[in-house]
């Protein structure tokens, strides 16, 4: 399990595709992998991945299946990117942000990138199976990041994040611009509140939500609008 708070910016030293997998040496930043063992979990970009190998005080090497490659963004690399890092809680760790699994549920793109008052604003595309999950002021993961939905339009499909100052300082969101894809991971109390009120809903109303939802669409309304999760104030 991981806080979600990022401890540090690594740089892809090499990318080497074998027997079915993507090995990464990455280089991380001073002080990040001292105790670093092999088999330890480390967050890369949200994807929680095995070391394989200790190269030297600063460098690592671990393995990506292909699965792995096709959910994420860990496909796009290539020597000389920069990814954000995590090394996994310990117990009795603080949650600074919230649990995150290193499970990613998706990759998207940045729709627009703006500022205002030292602050960074990104807008993210949302794919339709996972637009229920979001809700402004709740928990998302972006690359590992957990961070605090500012405004979501499920209608069109997207959400926004701001991120302060060190926020911006600590990760490789400064370097994102419109077009770029992230890794998502949506918070998992929210996935399990949303997909519980929902099946209680399509076995309460049975053969009545066709009907019901019929006449809500004409009112410009959606059955989802009506199911809402408790809100939470997370990490910017």
């Amino acid at each position: 399990m991981f806080t979600g708070i990022i401890q540090g910016v690594a740089t892809i030293d090499a990318v080497k595709d074998h027997d079915g997998l993507r090995t990464f040496t990455l280089r991380f930043p001073e002080g990040f992998s001292e105790g670093l063992a092999i088999g330890a979990s480390v967050s890369v970009d949200g994807v929680c991945l095995t070391v394989t190998e200790l190269l030297s005080a600063q460098t690592a090497t671990f393995d990506v299946m292909l699965q792995s490659l096709k959910i994420t963004t860990l496909a796009d690399y290539v020597a000389g990117d920069r990814v954000n890092v995590e090394r996994a809680a310990k117990d009795g760790a603080e949650i600074g942000g919230h649990p995150i699994s290193g499970h990613v549920d998706f990759s998207t793109t940045i729709e627009s990138v703006g500022t205002s008052e030292g602050n960074k604003v990104i807008r993210i595309a949302i794919p339709p199976d996972f637009v229920r999950y979001v809700f402004a002021k709740g928990y998302i993961a972006i690359n590992g990041a957990s961070l605090t939905v500012s405004e979501v339009d499920k209608k069109e499909g997207w959400f926004e994040v701001w991120l302060i100052p060190e926020t911006r300082r600590m990760t490789v969101f400064e370097d994102k611009r419109a077009g770029d894809r992230l890794n998502i991971e949506i918070e998992r109390d929210t996935q399990v509140v949303v997909d519980t009120v929902r099946d209680a809903v399509q076995e309460s109303l049975g053969r009545l939500q066709p009907v019901l939802e019929a006449l809500l669409a004409e009112k410009g309304l959606n059955l989802e609008d009506f199911m809402q999760v408790p809100r939470q104030i997370g990490k910017g």
